[in-house]
Formats: C-alpha cells, structure tokens, sequence
C-alpha cells in the first residue's frame, strides 16, 4: 500500500489550469456582455508569470513554473507537486509511512532493550551492535517527525484548508471552504467508504465531485440557508 500510494502521487499530475479555461470564460462573458479584461473574471485570480486566469484555490508553483490547482506545497520526495488531484494519495501515501515505519520501531523494541546487556556482556560485535542502535533511532526519529506531519495534514484535512491557504485564513472568520468534517473528508477522500484507504477513485466521485476536478469547488454559503 505505502509503494502503490507513493508510485501514484508521483505519477499523478496534481491538476493545472486547462488551456481552454480562459477561452471558455471569455466566451461566457462576451454572451453575457461583458468585458473580457482581467478584471471580468470576478472573484478569480491572475497569475502574472503564467499570464493565465487562475481558479479558485490555485497557486504558483516556483519549482514547476506553473499554476498548480489546489496547490498544497511542492513534494521534494516525490517530487511533484501536492494538489486537488493527488492530495488524497499524498495523505494515504504518508499514512501508509508512518504505519510502516511505526512496524519498524515495534520490531526493533526488543532488540533495542536487550542491547545494554549486550554490550556489557560483550555478547554481539560493535558493529551489530551499531547497526541496532542507528536502526532504531533513526526510526523512532522518523515515526515522530512523521507523527507532526500526520497531525497537521489531519488538522488541514478537517477544516478544509492547503498548507498554502493557512497564510489567507482570517482567524476572527470561519474559512468559506469549511463545510464540515465529513464533508471536508469526502472533498478529498470521496464518499464512497470501498475507496478511502485505496489510493484511487470511484468512478461516481470522479464523476460527480467537482473539487477533484479542481476548478471549482462548493463554499458555505452553498449548503448553508
């Protein structure tokens, strides 16, 4: 599961902004009237480097030299971007490493407890000694550097929010994004319950959920009344 997620986030292009976007709200507008200038699109952004409209949620990326949807932050171990179309196989891939890397320091525990009498016995060579020991520290560091990462992508996660978008957040305003913990979780993980921990979609999310198209995506004042 930890490959499979990995070899997915890295291979899943995490959404740009579609070359016809731009056409197609010039289009709108003009059959509406209105002016195509920048400032016609509304409440949607501009990117000066790509010189392109930007949906909502959509940032730069400096690595990748392009709008990214949804954009996270940019990965340096998959070295891809973190966006609306790979951020669930990001999560899962980071879930799936830390379970496994918790496995490692379980494992290791006994050994780790027996080395003292080891090496005062001077029952093992140093070096399986310092094999042990550099296993298991490394490790047990790993697992709780992994640890602050889970919680905070949990914290993200729960209310809606990027990496990048916890800089925007007014802290005296419920994010516009914020519909829910449940509805939070299935704007990432979809609703069918089967795919949650498999890092893929079901047909009907892909579907039916446009936030994992990355163009636009449901607010509050959607599902409140």
């Amino acid at each position: 599961m930890l490959l499979w997620s990995y070899l997915i986030t890295v291979f899943t292009d995490p959404g740009s902004v579609p070359e016809h976007f731009r056409r197609e709200l010039e289009g709108e507008n003009l059959e509406a009237g209105t002016s195509t200038d920048q400032g016609a699109f509304g409440s949607l952004g501009y990117c000066p480097k790509c010189r392109n409209v930007k949906p909502p949620r959509c940032h730069h990326c400096s690595v990748c030299q392009r709008c990214v949807l949804k954009m996270d932050h940019h990965c340096v171990w998959i070295v891809n971007c973190v966006g609306a179309r790979n951020y669930k196989f990001f999560l899962l891939f980071l879930f799936y490493t830390f379970l496994e890397t918790m496995l490692d320091v379980i494992v290791l525990l006994p050994s780790f407890i027996k080395f003292f009498s080891q090496a005062i016995k001077h029952s093992s060579s140093p070096g399986n000694l310092a094999s042990l020991v550099l296993a298991f520290v490394l490790n047990l560091a790993f697992v709780l550097s992994l640890l602050c990462f889970v919680v905070m992508h949990i914290s993200l996660l729960s209310t809606n929010t990027t990496s990048v978008e916890v800089h925007e957040k007014n802290g005296d305003v419920r994010w516009k994004y914020d519909l829910g913990k449940k509805k939070n979780f299935e704007q990432v993980f979809g609703k069918k319950k089967a795919f949650w921990l498999l890092p893929l979609y079901s047909k009907d999310d892909l579907d039916n959920m446009i936030s994992l198209h990355g163009l636009e995506f449901p607010t509050r004042s959607d599902i409140d009344p």
